[in-house]
This record gives structure tokens, C-alpha cells and sequence, in this order.
């Protein structure tokens, strides 16, 4: 089915959103872009010399896992002062008023940044890991971690220049696992790579996105994975999706509804309260 273009009606979108029973909303980068969240992908996308994907990955921690807890101790240090936008907050406070009414949002999310979860969103799924939990490369325990340094050696390092010198730390000096008598080497508990996701986590998507009557792609195209993966799954079950994005994309057409611009700007009035609601 192709819509007509461009397909922006919001009293149309309002009046299904008005129905929704299961709303799932599938985030990226784009969401967290107005809270000046770096996103290290496309043109200056460099932390000192390097692209992301040339520290994300299991093969640099491997041989260098000193430079890359620099730049993950780094991201956290520049997570901690950014705040959520109305893009988030308009999520979160959609999820708690629909909650009342017995409609459930899941928030389904690529981004590791925790803003949806400082804005107060409860159903979360992070497909992607967080800034802010550590995996032990030993035990393999996974754990929340919100310090400033994440350890004594990390502190005032990861500075982006690309002249800054490595810290070259000794492995003994980075995170330590907690659990007792471990010490093994942490890692942050994100997706890098070459992995591949959690299988109990895409279970979990899976089940949202089958009983899910209406999807929202919110600062991500649906030709980028994830969203790549989910949005069309959920189009072919004849279930409305809308996209809030900047641009239009070659997926665009199979899609109810496309609304451009920034997410803080079309998010908030396409998820405030609907006169139809029922407010207990």
C-alpha cells in the first residue's frame, strides 16, 4: 500500500493515536541530537583520531582497553550533564497518562544515553545496552554504574583532542568487577560492533511489536536498523506507522503518516492528551 505523500495529517494520526491500545515507540540517535548528545557516526564523528566504530568494537577492547574506557568514561562524563528534551519528556509523560487509562507504551531504544529513563519513561527497552551499566569480562555480571570517575585512574582522563596522549591505564587500574572475590577486567554493557544483541532482549521486542496498534519511529529512519528490523514488520500486519524524522526516506511511502522536523517540535503535540481521553 503506498500513502499519498506527503502524508502529515496530524488530526488524522491524533485520531489513531486516540484509539491506540499498545503504542510502541522505536527511538534513535535523532531523539537525543536537541539535548546535544554527540552521536559519533557521519562527518566529525572523531574522538581524537578515531571513528567509533574503531573503539566500539570487541577487537579494540581486546588490545587496548585503556583507550576505549578513555572514550566510554569520556561519553558518560558528557551524559551526566545533558538533560532529556521535550521530545523525551513528552514520551515519558504520554506513558504515564495512557498508563491510568489501561494503554500501555513501550519505549524501544538504539540509544545508550538513559535520557528516556531520566525523563521518566518506566517501559524501556534498550536494545543497544547503556553508558551506564558495566558487564564483567569474567563473571559476566551486569551492573548499574553511575560514578563520576567510573574509577580513581579514569579521572580527568578521555579528553576528545586529537592530541591528547593515551592514559595507557593498567588493566588492574580500569573498572573492577564488584561481585566477590572476581576483580575481573568490566566493560560497558553495550552492543559494540560484530555482536549481536540480546536474544532476551529481541524477545521482548518481539512480543511488543506483534500486540502493538500503533508504532512510532521517533528520530530514527526506518531504513537504518533497528528500526529497519521492526517498523515494517508492524506496516505489515496493517498496523499504522509514524515517523518523526528529519527527512524522508525510501521506506517513507509504506507509512501512514511522516512527520519532518525535529522531534521536540512535532513529538509533543502529536502525544498530548487527545479530547476523547478519558482522564480518571
Amino acid at each position: 500500500v503506498r500513502f499519498s505523500s506527503p502524508h502529515v495529517d496530524m488530526a488524522d494520526f491524533r485520531e489513531v493515536f486516540a484509539k491506540a491500545k499498545h503504542i510502541a515507540i522505536i527511538t534513535g540517535a535523532g531523539v537525543s541530537a536537541e539535548s546535544g548528545v554527540p552521536t559519533f557516526r557521519g562527518a566529525g564523528g572523531f574522538w581524537r583520531k578515531w571513528q567509533a566504530q574503531e573503539l566500539a568494537s570487541p577487537g579494540a577492547f581486546a588490545r587496548n582497553p585503556s583507550r576505549v574506557w578513555e572514550f566510554y568514561h569520556y561519553r558518560r562524563e558528557v551524559m551526566l550533564s545533558k538533560h532529556p528534551n521535550p521530545a523525551h519528556i513528552a514520551i515519558a509523560e504520554c506513558e504515564k497518562r495512557l498508563s491510568k487509562q489501561g494503554r500501555s507504551v513501550v519505549v524501544i531504544t538504539q540509544n545508550i544515553d538513559e535520557l528516556h529513563r531520566k525523563a521518566g519513561t518506566k517501559h524501556l527497552l534498550e536494545i543497544h545496552g547503556s553508558l551506564f551499566k558495566t558487564r564483567c569480562t569474567n563473571c559476566g555480571n551486569v551492573a548499574a554504574n553511575y560514578k563520576s570517575p567510573i574509577c580513581p585512574a579514569l579521572a580527568g582522563k578521555g579528553a576528545p583532542d586529537p592530541e591528547t596522549e593515551d592514559a595507557a591505564i593498567p588493566v588492574e587500574d580500569l573498572p573492577q568487577c564488584e561481585e566477590d572475590g572476581c576483580n575481573g577486567l568490566l566493560r560497558p554493557h553495550v552492543v559494540w560492533f560484530g555482536e549481536t544483541l540480546d536474544p532476551d532482549i529481541l524477545t521482548a521486542v518481539e512480543k511488543e511489536l506483534e500486540i502493538c496498534d500503533l508504532c512510532l519511529v521517533v528520530g530514527t529512519s526506518s531504513v537504518v536498523y533497528p528500526a529497519a528490523m521492526f517498523a515494517p514488520q508492524v506496516s505489515a500486519r496493517g498496523v499504522p506507522v509514524a515517523e518523526f524524522n528529519m527527512e524522508a526516506t525510501p521506506a517513507t511511502d509504506r507509512f501512514r503518516f511522516h512527520f519532518p522536523g525535529p522531534c521536540g517540535t512535532t513529538l509533543p503535540p502529536a502525544l498530548a492528551r487527545h479530547e476523547t481521553e478519558i482522564i480518571s
